[in-house]
């Protein structure tokens, strides 16, 4: 974990621009806007673990430049992506209790609230600012983990309020009770369903579902996290199931998919109300899927998987 960490910066790194290269070594050096936000995940968590000064020192840079590369400002057209870079302002306030990151991590809910609209679908927050009839799990999954995480926070009732209306919208419009699969977006305009099923959308659904089940205690908010979490580890449609992996879901922003999955998975392994029976089972998932990355995904030389 620590060679990995540190590969992230030495590799995509932009020393100038104070972002992270969208390939390594330079190849391209292009700013893409919501992968900022994992890349400066990887270190918050490197720093949470190793308390090691050198992650910390690019907080600060990294702040400056995403706002700087991004034409000075925080804002972006996809409602998506802002969530994104709102959940990374958040653990750097967490880990910093500096004022300015959850600062602008409230600028930014404040922008995505304007995302819900009720002219379409009965709510729901839309994918971008263009297309407001398209309702997608993308938007909303997040959207309802930054709620969650202000609240947390600081404890005001209009953002519990905001996590549990956007949350019961996602399942009732996205998600299969039946099955714990999420559907990736609805179309206003037709009432069609997309039911395609993708990582990053049963990760953020469960992580919703988690951080509420924290926040109210109620166990049906559990409940959703673990379906939603067993049909991402179960399905056909999400595994390669003759090696028991998360399945290929593509280059480019694909790419970032199940990482997002594992983070959320994560967290709902290590909560202890989570039944032993589902514990076992997503544990030997996680280690079967770390595993194979480790042994077949990575190369050993520089650490670049």
């Amino acid at each position: 974990a620590d060679s990995s960490s540190v590969t992230i910066i030495n590799r995509f790194w932009n020393e100038t621009g104070n972002y992270f290269n969208y390939e390594s070594d330079g190849y391209d050096e292009t700013f893409h806007y919501w992968p900022q936000a994992h890349a400066m995940d990887v270190l918050i968590d490197a720093y949470i673990r190793t308390h090691d000064a050198k992650y910390k020192d690019c907080f600060d840079k990294w702040y400056a430049g995403i706002n700087s590369k991004n034409g000075g400002s925080y804002w972006n057209n996809f409602y998506d992506d802002m969530e994104w870079i709102a959940l990374t302002m958040i653990r750097l306030y967490e880990v910093t209790d500096e004022a300015k990151y959850l600062d602008t991590a409230k600028q930014l809910w404040n922008w995505i609230k304007e995302g819900w609209n009720e002219e379409y679908c009965n709510g729901g927050i839309a994918w971008n600012h263009g297309d407001v009839w398209s309702k997608n799990a993308c938007s909303n999954g997040p959207a309802g983990l930054i709620a969650c995480r202000l609240y947390q926070i600081e404890k005001v009732e209009e953002y519990k309020e905001w996590a549990i209306k956007i949350y019961q919208w996602e399942r009732e419009h996205l998600f299969n009770p039946a099955t714990g699969a999420v559907y990736d977006n609805i179309d206003g305009r037709t009432d069609n369903l997309n039911t395609l099923t993708l990582s990053y959308n049963q990760g953020t659904f469960l992580g919703t579902a988690h951080e509420l089940f924290k926040i109210t205690g109620e166990a049906s908010y559990l409940k959703d996290a673990r379906k939603a979490a067993y049909f991402g580890i179960s399905d056909g449609s999400m595994i390669d199931a003759g090696n028991n992996l998360l399945r290929d879901e593509g280059n480019g922003d694909g790419g970032l998919f199940k990482g997002i999955f594992i983070r959320y998975f994560v967290k709902l392994i290590l909560d202890d109300n989570l039944e032993p029976i589902y514990q076992k089972k997503f544990i030997t998932f996680f280690n079967n899927n770390a595993d194979i990355l480790w042994r077949k995904g990575v190369n050993k030389s520089d650490l670049l998987y």
